[in-house]
């Protein structure tokens, strides 16, 4: 019931000149409804409020039947709902739930949110996950998890494990792809809000891509 007033209110809102700006902007990898982001959320919102026990009760499974439509705006949507819905709840064996979110129609724009905010997350809530977890995913042959394990602790801030955080850098240190070039750049610049002199030293002692570089050291001035 949910996901059809979903899908009802988002085709009765579609825009096709947005759709296809949208589309070529993520590179025609996903067909979009064409709604803007905070119109969106609007109309996601309010249906969710009228749907929220299905929603509570269902949330996974919810979450993977959206994540299975063609349009990239119910992917967002499912992301949403698993970031808000499994906080302070998540299960030891999500992480296989969290993984296979991370190479589902990934781009950028899901695998980013999902390793800060729900990877991110189920990691604060699973501290003795996080070795195995990041030896896996930056293992792996998937550039996406690759990139998480990366990301995962973006917002930690003081609680970054700054060691690991460099251990996974100059592991991917010389990588030719962009993602993960542009991954290391911008975990080593938000650590550096927390401790710029770390970032600095470590950048300075370490060949980096000159892309991971010029993003690690974006707002320090005076490096």
């Amino acid at each position: 019931m949910f996901i059809n007033q979903l899908e009802i209110a988002f085709q009765k809102h579609s825009n096709a000149e947005n759709a296809f700006a949208m589309a070529k902007y993520m590179k025609n990898r996903f067909p979009f409804y064409g709604i803007k982001t905070t119109e969106r959320r609007e109309l996601f919102k309010n249906i969710w409020k009228q749907n929220k026990q299905e929603v509570s009760n269902n949330t996974k499974t919810i979450a993977l039947a959206l994540y299975a439509k063609e349009q990239r705006e119910l992917h967002y949507c499912a992301i949403e709902i698993l970031i808000k819905e499994l906080k302070g709840n998540y299960q030891k064996d999500d992480i296989e739930f969290i993984e296979k979110l991370i190479i589902t129609n990934s781009w950028w724009d899901s695998v980013d949110t999902i390793a800060k905010y729900i990877l991110g997350q189920y990691l604060i809530e699973f501290p003795d996950c996080i070795e195995t977890t990041v030896e896996k995913f930056s293992n792996s042959n998937n550039m996406w998890l690759n990139r998480s394990a990366i990301l995962f602790q973006l917002g930690y801030k003081k609680e970054t494990d700054f060691e690991l955080l460099k251990a996974i850098c100059i592991q991917h240190q010389s990588s030719t792809e962009f993602f993960i070039q542009k991954a290391i750049g911008w975990a080593l610049r938000e650590y550096a809000k927390t401790n710029s002199e770390a970032v600095k030293n470590f950048v300075m002692v370490n060949n980096l891509k000159p892309l991971s570089r010029k993003e690690a050291l974006k707002n320090l001035t005076d490096a």
